[in-house]
């Protein structure tokens, strides 16, 4: 049988549950619709960049048709929570961003339109808010540990995509709403909706080094603005600790101690996933409370500078955090598709058990219209010039065939959840890895704000 028969299959089997379950969603007075209708709405009418996505994912696992039938009730009926991600990304407005070009604007004035419109313009283009809505429903997923704070420490650099999310977030709110609580995100599920939990790129400081409250006064701020997780560091080295990409792994330095300190004071989750190793490690055996590499993988199957070695994954999890496995071709490696992925979780889950392993993405759907947009925008000049500084990668030639880089597209959800069902994991424990390890990690760190704001 061929595979996207077996998914149309799928949808009709559930069918009969469907009715039951939409019957005592009723009768509960519960606006919650049935599971068989969530997995049809997995499956229908997906459009063709979509569905070959799904088709080159099926192709890889090839899962018996009980197996994809189960995986996606389960995937229907779970809160899915991706531990790091972006949503559905619009294309540009290609027209407006050549008339910017035209009239001089500067790279920086360019890269900032540019993200504007990814992350905002599903809001008011019609077409660009039917994918953006489609994208979602393909996905099955209830809520996005969404990036929303760009790369560095300046709170007028971080609070930008912050805005951008609140903006689309306060004028979509009967579909996808800003949750700012684990209550928020379940209240989300039974309403058949999405929301976003909102985690930045960096920990906002003043940079002005008066004193360390003074220094730190601006992360209670983001907290109060919707930040429940932020980046120790990125790529690069900063006051905090070393990033991934610095070869002198020095580690946490004494004001990130500090940092952590008022992270746990405060109720935000520190995420190293862009931290060294060393910084990695010292922030979990400081930390009071769980810490996280939201995206990541496990350096024992594959080592790279984005990848957790055992000893920090096991830091990790003994802080009662975890370790969310990206879908990254190049950082997965393998064959760099759907199995190479599931093998990370596989490991995490079997070596520091499955309460410690979530998936954070890393990824987004990007708008089918982009690329001719894109091409209108492409006029002499519109390029970046130098690498950005917060950037810092070790060079890598590696180049996924394209079935195993769709295998890997945000759309194709679900079929995580049919390979872990092929893999043998119980459903409690595929519950867990697919969004309540997050919500435990986002319940443990929540304080009482009463007290913090003593």
């Amino acid at each position: 049988m061929e595979r996207r028969d077996l998914l149309k299959t799928a949808a009709a089997a559930a069918a009969p549950f469907a009715a039951t379950a939409s019957t005592s969603a009723r009768a509960a007075g519960e606006a919650t619709a049935g599971t068989g209708d969530a997995v049809a709405a997995l499956t229908k009418e997906l459009n063709p960049v979509i569905q070959s996505k799904r088709d080159a994912a099926l192709a890889i696992l090839q899962p018996s048709a009980k197996d994809l039938q189960h995986g996606l009730e389960l995937h229907a009926d779970s809160l899915v929570f991706d531990s790091y991600g972006f949503s559905p990304r619009a294309a540009i407005d290609g027209e407006a961003m050549k008339r910017a070009v035209m009239a001089g604007a500067s790279d920086l004035e360019i890269e900032d339109l540019r993200e504007e419109m990814g992350m905002t313009r599903y809001v008011t283009d019609a077409e660009e808010q039917r994918e953006y809505r489609e994208a979602w429903r393909a996905s099955g997923v209830t809520c996005i540990f969404q990036n929303a704070g760009q790369e560095g420490q300046d709170p007028l650099r971080l609070i930008k995509r912050l805005a951008r999310f609140t903006y689309a977030t306060d004028m979509l709110g009967d579909f996808v709403s800003k949750a700012v609580t684990p209550e928020d995100i379940e209240a989300t599920k039974a309403s058949g909706k999405h929301c976003l939990y909102l985690t930045g790129n960096g920990v906002p400081l003043t940079q002005q080094w008066e004193s360390i409250p003074d220094e730190l006064r601006y992360l209670r701020i983001f907290y109060q603005l919707g930040i429940r997780m932020m980046h120790l560091t990125y790529q690069r080295r900063n006051m905090i600790g070393d990033g991934c990409g610095e070869e002198s792994n020095a580690g946490l330095s004494d004001f990130g101690r500090a940092v952590i300190a008022e992270m746990n004071r405060v109720g935000v989750i520190p995420d190293c996933a862009h931290s060294g190793w060393q910084t990695s490690l010292e922030a979990a055996q400081v930390s009071e409370k769980p810490v996280v590499a939201s995206h990541t993988v496990a350096a024992s199957l594959y080592e790279h500078i984005r990848s957790k070695p055992d000893e920090v994954i096991r830091a990790i999890a003994d802080t009662g955090g975890l370790v969310g496995i990206c879908c990254i071709s190049r950082f997965v490696r393998g064959k760099g598709d759907i199995a190479a992925f599931l093998d990370h979780i596989d490991y995490v889950a079997k070596k520091f058990g499955v309460d410690h392993v979530a998936i954070g993405t890393d990824i987004a759907y990007s708008s089918r219209n982009s690329g001719e947009e894109n091409k209108k925008a492409a006029v002499a000049g519109f390029r970046r010039k130098r690498e950005p500084f917060r950037s810092l990668w070790p060079k890598d030639n590696f180049v996924p065939s394209p079935q195993a880089a769709d295998s890997l597209s945000w759309t194709n959800w679900p079929l995580f959840t049919v390979g872990l069902v092929q893999r043998g994991y119980s459903d409690e424990d595929i519950r867990k890895i697919l969004g309540g390890n997050v919500m435990r990690v986002c319940r443990d760190s929540m304080v009482d704000q009463v007290a913090a704001a003593g």
